[in-house]
Order: structure tokens, then C-alpha cells, then sequence
């Protein structure tokens, strides 16, 4: 068995047995060395956005003082959600390695199916001259600074 994959496994372990979540695990790995881990905590924490990559990739942020991740790869006991696919790629971390895929996911009662098939549509457009004039600060505010 790999040995970061064992180290997933052990964060979900970890999760399952305390109460936090599903049995989700995730470590986070630069140049060999873990920077990041952690575990499904949406019950723990009431938020369903506290899946195990997101929360490992919160802690590498915060270990590594960045939110570039570039160069990372990540190790998790299942096949990325959409949300956490998205959260992977905004990380720019440079591979993924799942154990479990998506059927088997939802052979323990969980959704992720659904989330890769069309949804329904609930999002609207709404006052956006004002949103582009947020932006448009932002634009100045970024320039001035060169970050």
C-alpha cells in the first residue's frame, strides 16, 4: 500500500470514528513530505463544505502560508466531489489519487453522483452593473498594489 494513501486512510479513520463525517481522508504531499491533512468534518462542523480535501487543503494553506499549492499532489480516500475537484484546481495542486470512485461512493449512500450529472439550474443573473463596478474597483485596488 502507498504510504500517503495509508495516511489518507488514517485521517478517515480518524473522522469516521469521532463523528465527524463520512469516511473521507485526505493528506497532502510536497516534495515528498506531507504539508497538509484532513478528514471529512461536515458534521463536526455543521458545513457541508468541510470535505476532506477541502479541509486538508485549509491546512496546507495555513501550514505553507500560501494559497498556491503548485507542486503539491494529493492523496484522498475517494474520487473528488465537483466542489472539491474545483477547490483542487483553484490550489493549482499538480495531481490527484483517489481510492475509492464515485460508484462506490454512492454504494454507501452518498450523492456525488448527482453533482456529475446535469443539475438543475438555480442560479439567476442579478444586479450586475452594480457587481461590475465592484469589480471594477477591485481591478484599481489590484493594480495600485502589483499583487
Amino acid at each position: 500500500m502507498d504510504k500517503f494513501m495509508k495516511l489518507a486512510i488514517g485521517e478517515a479513520q480518524k473522522g469516521i470514528r469521532a463523528g465527524h463525517g463520512g469516511p473521507f481522508g485526505c493528506v497532502i504531499v510536497r516534495d515528498g513530505e506531507v504539508v497538509g491533512r484532513g478528514h471529512n468534518e461536515v458534521v463536526r462542523q455543521h458545513d457541508p463544505t468541510c470535505h476532506g480535501e477541502v479541509m486538508a487543503i485549509r491546512n496546507a494553506c495555513k501550514e505553507l502560508g500560501t494559497f498556491d499549492l503548485s507542486g503539491c499532489e494529493l492523496y484522498t480516500t475517494a474520487e473528488p466531489c465537483p466542489m472539491c475537484a474545483g477547490a483542487i484546481m483553484w490550489a493549482n495542486i499538480s495531481k490527484v489519487y483517489y481510492g475509492c470512485n464515485i460508484a462506490d461512493t454512492d454504494s454507501i449512500g452518498f450523492r456525488d453522483k448527482e453533482f456529475y450529472e446535469s443539475p438543475e439550474d438555480i442560479s439567476e443573473e442579478l444586479d450586475r452593473a452594480e457587481c461590475l463596478e465592484l469589480f471594477e474597483e477591485y481591478r484599481n485596488i489590484k493594480e495600485k498594489k502589483h499583487y
